[in-house]
């Protein structure tokens, strides 16, 4: 008795539960789409020179990112969009540095003693 099953609702309960799959993920924070508003490109940071004896103008008003120290490096929080963090980087891609904290460096892989 060779019996044929219908493909049709096989394929179609197999992209239903890959679409319900991506979208539970989504749901619970482990898919993100990203989008071009989420990231924060290096062109819109500048540096104030300060110069003495000379002024400079600035806004009153802080910018959203709040920027600390880890492990040497400044790391950029946004504080309107949560879990939103980054590295500030120069135009080569170079992680820019703390002042005040050790530079992490390259550790040299320890020999064991043999037994």
């Amino acid at each position: 008795m060779s019996e044929q099953r219908n493909a049709i609702p096989l394929i179609l309960t197999g992209i239903a539960s890959v679409i319900g799959t991506v979208l539970v993920l989504w749901y619970y924070g482990y898919v993100h789409f990203a989008k071009e508003e989420d990231a924060l490109l290096l062109a819109e940071f500048t540096m104030l020179k300060t110069v003495p004896g000379e002024d400079y103008k600035m806004s009153l008003k802080p910018a959203r990112q709040v920027a600390q120290c880890f492990d040497g490096i400044l790391v950029l929080f946004d504080t309107e969009q949560k879990g939103l963090t980054g590295v500030l980087v120069d135009d080569k891609k170079q992680a820019v540095r703390c002042m005040g904290q050790e530079t992490p460096r390259r550790s040299v892989p320890r020999q064991l003693p043999r037994p």
